[in-house]
């Protein structure tokens, strides 16, 4: 069993377009890092995030904010709420556990770009589209926190094995 194994079996079974990005991808690229929350890049479609936000709540989990969830798959009320509330990820947490999903909206990587070089990892039945490593140093380069400065240097160093096998 993987951590969000129960959404990450729903996404596949729905067929949600997202992509693994953060402490997990960095976990699944190969290096080891503990992290607690788990970040998609998704493509923003209406149709795309109404299967994420019904698949999320089916699962327990809630958002923080007092507004409906649902408004995210209203491309409308979305880019208002990007362009006024500068909402750069919307986040759902779980009561009771140390569970939650960031659905991440600016990142100087599109879904479309890290769509192009996604890692597929298998996980006994389930296959999980992962960022490039590539891709997640830029996306690190620009959040740019200690544990982004860290996670780049321990990519690299993945990356640079991998090219020897």
């Amino acid at each position: 069993m993987i951590i969000y194994e129960e959404i990450l079996r729903e996404f596949q079974k729905r067929k949600v377009k997202y992509i693994l990005i953060g402490g997990i991808a960095v976990n699944l690229l190969g290096s080891l890092r503990s992290t607690a929350d788990m970040d998609i890049l998704v493509e923003m479609s209406d149709d795309n995030l109404a299967k994420i936000i019904k698949i999320l709540k089916k699962k327990g989990y809630h958002v923080k904010q007092p507004i409906d969830p649902m408004g995210m798959a209203d491309k409308k009320i979305r880019e208002d709420w990007i362009k006024k509330k500068h909402m750069k990820a919307f986040n759902f947490y779980k009561e009771g556990g140390l569970k939650e999903v960031d659905i991440i909206i600016d990142s100087p990587v599109s879904f479309d770009d890290a769509k192009k070089s996604v890692v597929r990892i298998k996980s006994g039945d389930i296959t999980l589209p992962v960022i490039s490593i590539d891709n997640l140093i830029k996306i690190k380069k620009k959040v740019g926190r200690a544990i982004d400065k860290l996670d780049i240097e321990e990519l690299k160093k993945v990356k640079k094995l991998k090219r020897r096998i």
